[in-house]
């Protein structure tokens, strides 16, 4: 067995200590607007670790009550100016993310203001100050350092509401939106179960974990729940006859290359078991064993249902399925309830999303699979 998750030293989202952001835009223009904004973020030993191992808000939400999709009311907005700090929308979830952002604000009549972290401290830490200078009365916050929450938090226009996405954001949140991380997984791995008990007889010969040490607690409910849920369906997994690696590799191209050389390195393994915190990672495995010609040796299930595992699924291979998040329709729950806190209105402090496995067998009710 290898473990590399608990006290690995991470440095993957932490890049430079000070950078300069010039990419916000209102979603009433479709001119990006210069913000010409210098961030620095103090450097210090621990910076070089963004996991919070322990999170309140965070541990929270495991069992929180989900919230229905609302939408966001023709008009309810006019007036307002709102905020959006994305992840990188360079990846497909938060560009889904942000899109339904974008729309959702522009029924409302809002304007958005937005601005793309890239999975960076030092240019969120700059998005919040641009937001102080353009007058911005709330906003949503996906920035993904947790230990950078705080102090993005403390630089931010103060006194407006703030709803986190998927990561606790400091002191400064109204409330958390996202992902019910402790369920999606659990449901992931029973899903992934109930496949390997239909085709393997619940025997595996290795069981591959693909993490993002970066996120902390938020990986290791995501990732303990997969493994919780898929043990509820075929029993504990035997370590002494089954090897186990979990390795950070939440994007795609890292996730290529580790399951790449784990395969190479278990030669004689033909049930491989592999979860992952996101589709990309899903996807990667898939390719990797494609390359080895060893597509049918491995068993996967994903998170989130983003749009590179549609065909996948709905084909019926060895892409079990995913724990839906439905990172389009965030908009519908975020945008209403952050023009209603603007508004003085009283909002829940856990704004999640249902979960529900998706499979071959209902991907069409919820997506357009029809030219896969």
């Amino acid at each position: 067995m290898i473990r590399f998750r608990r006290g690995a030293q991470i440095a993957s989202l932490v890049a430079a200590a000070a950078l300069t952001l010039s990419a916000c835009s209102s979603s009433d223009d479709a001119e990006s607007t210069d913000a010409a904004a210098t961030a620095t973020v103090e450097e210090s030993p621990s910076e070089e670790v963004v996991v919070e191992e322990t999170s309140e808000e965070t541990a929270e939400v495991a069992s929180g009550e989900f919230v229905e999709f609302r939408g966001a009311e023709p008009g309810s907005g006019e007036g307002v100016t709102l905020g959006i700090i994305a992840l990188d929308d360079s990846i497909p979830f938060s560009k889904s993310v942000s899109d339904g952002f974008k729309e959702q604000a522009e029924i409302a009549g809002a304007t958005l203001i937005f601005c793309d972290s890239k999975l960076d401290a030092a240019t969120a830490l700059a998005c919040v100050k641009n937001f102080e200078a353009q007058g911005v009365q709330g906003y949503m916050n996906f920035q993904p350092v947790a230990d950078a929450g705080q102090e993005i938090c403390d630089a931010g226009p103060q006194g407006v509401p703030v709803i986190a996405i998927d990561i606790a954001q400091g002191d400064c949140q109204t409330a958390f939106m996202g992902a019910n991380n402790a369920r999606a997984g659990f449901i992931g791995g029973e899903g992934l179960g109930n496949w390997v008990k239909e085709n393997w007889d619940c025997k595996i010969d290795a069981w591959i974990s693909l993490e993002d040490f970066g996120v902390g607690s938020v990986n290791d409910a995501r990732m303990d729940g997969q493994r919780e849920g898929f043990e509820s369906v075929c029993g504990p997994i035997d370590e002494a006859t089954t090897q186990v690696r979990e390795l950070d590799a939440g994007r795609q191209d890292i996730a290529l290359t580790a399951v790449t050389d784990t395969l190479t390195a278990l030669p004689d393994a033909s049930r491989i078991a592999v979860v992952a915190i996101n589709d990309d990672g899903i996807s990667a495995a898939l390719a990797a064993a494609r390359t080895a010609g060893r597509e049918d040796q491995i068993a996967v299930s994903g998170m989130g249902v983003d749009k590179i595992s549609h065909c996948e699924i709905a084909s019926g291979g060895q892409w079990a399925g995913s724990a839906a998040f439905f990172p389009e329709r965030y908009g519908e729950i975020g945008i209403p309830y952050l023009i209603d806190a603007v508004n003085g209105v009283t909002i829940p402090k856990e704004l999640l999303v249902d979960h529900l496995y998706v499979t071959e067998n209902n991907i069409g009710d919820f997506y357009d699979v029809s030219g896969c």
